[in-house]
């Protein structure tokens, strides 16, 4: 009967351990596959402001991980996935305007005026990562952090002109699909710059509206 009753104890320790040891595995197991919840947060907060808010979630969600704190990372961030697309979509439009100029197809000349287009945008978007790197936020609210600003919010304003223009390149009616390839990717380009340019004003507006309040 002792037997018994020192069995059922151990069998009862057993389960209790096993238990806890799935529950702590599994907390554990959590916490390695989403590090930073806040950064989560972050991401879904701001993306609300822009006006593709679903599109600015799924490209910025696997950075929910990462080290991205604030909202000048979380600009970073979308300036350079937009950075990113942009050169991707330069290089299928190299692509498609090589085979369409080897048989001189009618396309070409829009092509060359979006890829054009889309050229400014890399470029615009380049300087507005360098300059955002610049930010000397310990300096304090400075003039030359507001030119800083302005620089950045000029840079990617144009950008997202570029890529608006070169999707107004290919007109909607008619379009084949190789056309509707070339204005998916653009379009897609302008809005993740649009998205981009709209984290960089909700970033920016606490120094402006700071400003605005001094005496």
């Amino acid at each position: 009967m002792a037997e018994l009753r020192l069995s059922m104890v151990f069998f009862f320790l057993f389960i209790f351990f096993y238990i806890n040891l799935s529950t702590v595995e599994s907390s554990m197991a959590r916490a390695r596959h989403f590090k930073h919840p806040d950064t989560k947060a972050l991401i879904e907060v701001s993306c609300q402001t822009t006006l593709y808010p679903a599109l600015c979630i799924k490209c910025l969600a696997r950075y929910a991980n990462s080290n991205v704190r604030n909202e000048q990372q979380l600009a970073q961030v979308a300036l350079t996935v937009s950075l990113y697309k942009a050169r991707s979509t330069r290089s299928y439009m190299l692509k498609v305007a090589k085979e369409l100029e080897s048989i001189k197809a009618k396309e070409c000349p829009a092509l060359r005026d979006c890829l054009q287009q889309i050229d400014d945008s890399i470029n615009q978007l380049s300087h507005s990562i360098r300059e955002l790197r610049r930010f000397d936020l310990k300096a304090g609210m400075t003039d030359d952090l507001f030119w800083h600003i302005d620089n950045v919010d000029t840079w990617i304003s144009t950008a997202l002109t570029d890529a608006s223009n070169c999707v107004d390149e290919l007109p909607g009616h008619r379009m084949s699909k190789m056309k509707a390839t070339i204005k998916g990717k653009v379009m897609n380009v302008a809005q993740l710059t649009s998205n981009a340019l709209a984290l960089f004003h909700r970033y920016a507006a606490r120094y402006r509206s700071a400003t605005n309040k001094k005496p």
